[in-house]
């Protein structure tokens, strides 16, 4: 169960970050800016909880179905902006307002999500002033938040990719949040065992030479479709 909240968390992360690709960069400070000002608000909240209260809430079958109302409504405007951007990327119409709204949205999940990680930091730094802690990562969040939205913009500059990789992340956000919300009761105890460190490596890596072969397809593909100039044209010239 923690290793699937782990991955649902990385790839909320991801998607928040390229959701805020598509913003400018007040935008993205603006919401950065956010993030940072409800770590702060809510650590006081944070230092009071504890592991055993934490995996109380996993272990609540309500709580965790309510949590998977919450994970689909998140992506549901998720999946509502990307094909909105898409229809606006190819000259359809949207209504002006609608698009604003779903733009400026950062995504619910993000909240919870930073809760989780000043939690998991108070346990880990154990020993260092809590506040301190509040701030180091809300200033974390403030800087890195913007920064990673530049670097993906830069990897994928084209729009269309990245409303794509934002869809298929929002899948994914949403298939592993089911996954891991679902109920634990089963009539047979899983068998716990270590992490396989070796598969995990291998997955990551087929899952990026296999994004890479679909860039570079992609990015031939459209210089193949694009038109060349006409024979009458360059002789005219």
């Amino acid at each position: 169960m923690e290793i699937l909240v782990q991955i649902l968390i990385l790839f909320i992360l991801i998607g928040t970050v390229i959701k805020l690709s598509f913003n400018t960069w007040w935008q993205t400070a603006i919401v950065s800016f956010v993030f940072s000002l409800f770590i702060v608000l809510t650590y006081p909240y944070a230092i009071l909880q504890s592991k055993t209260q934490l995996e109380q809430y996993l272990n609540d079958t309500v709580m965790m179905q309510n949590i998977a109302v919450f994970i689909t409504f998140d992506s549901a405007l998720m999946i509502a902006f990307a094909f909105m951007a898409l229809r606006e990327l190819f000259g359809k119409k949207v209504k002006p307002w609608l698009m604003q709204i779903l733009r400026w949205f950062p995504g619910l999940l993000a909240f919870p999500v930073l809760f989780y990680l000043l939690t998991q930091s108070v346990f880990t730094f154990t020993g260092v002033d809590f506040q301190t802690i509040a701030y180091l990562l809300a200033a974390l969040v403030l800087v890195g938040f913007p920064l990673l939205a530049i670097a993906f913009k830069c990897l994928l500059p084209d729009d269309e990719m990245r409303y794509e990789v934002h869809f298929i992340a929002t899948i994914f956000v949403t298939i592993s949040g089911l996954l891991t919300t679902v109920n634990g009761n089963v009539t047979y105890a899983a068998v716990e065992q270590p992490i396989d460190i070796k598969a995990l490596v291998i997955a990551i890596a087929i899952f990026i030479i296999l994004f890479g072969i679909g860039l570079v397809w992609n990015t031939i593909r459209c210089k193949i479709r694009s038109p060349l100039p006409s024979t009458g044209n360059i002789i005219k010239d």
